[in-house]
């Protein structure tokens, strides 16, 4: 009898347990945790207003691009995938891109699967958020 109650408390206590547990969270892709992201990590070289005037793009022989024009520069149209690729540290042509941190190195938070033509891809959440951004800020 007392091993029969002793595996009814074990079940009776996972189940407890399991209903406990906190669901799994969605990644946060919002042009708002973008906009925190990006004054952490980048309003220091590209500026508070992401032209490209911050204290610590001093000293680097050019000032980093304005990042409101990107669409502007592509025809009116935000360049999603380069700028995901430029901040990854994939793309990287010229100075001073290449001055600029690979924050792919870094944790840039859970992959979200982003459909395409058919093709999936795994994406860091964080780029995603800061690419949101920045197209939120196009002039």
């Amino acid at each position: 009898m007392t091993l029969q109650f002793n595996h009814l408390a074990i079940l009776s206590a996972a189940a407890w347990l399991g209903a406990c547990a906190p669901e799994a969270r969605e990644p946060d892709i919002s042009v708002e945790r973008g906009e925190r992201l990006y004054f952490q990590k980048c309003a220091v070289c590209h500026g508070n207003d992401a032209t490209g005037a911050g204290v610590a793009s001093i000293g680097l022989g050019a000032p980093p691009p304005d990042l409101t024009t990107l669409s502007a520069q592509n025809r009116g149209v935000y360049p999603r995938t380069f700028v995901m690729s430029v901040v990854d540290g994939f793309n990287r042509r010229t100075h001073p891109e290449s001055a600029m941190p690979e924050f792919g190195n870094e944790d840039l938070g859970p992959a979200v699967q982003v459909e395409d033509g058919g093709l999936s891809t795994p994406i860091p959440s964080d780029l995603i958020a800061l690419a949101a951004y920045l197209e939120s800020i196009q002039r």
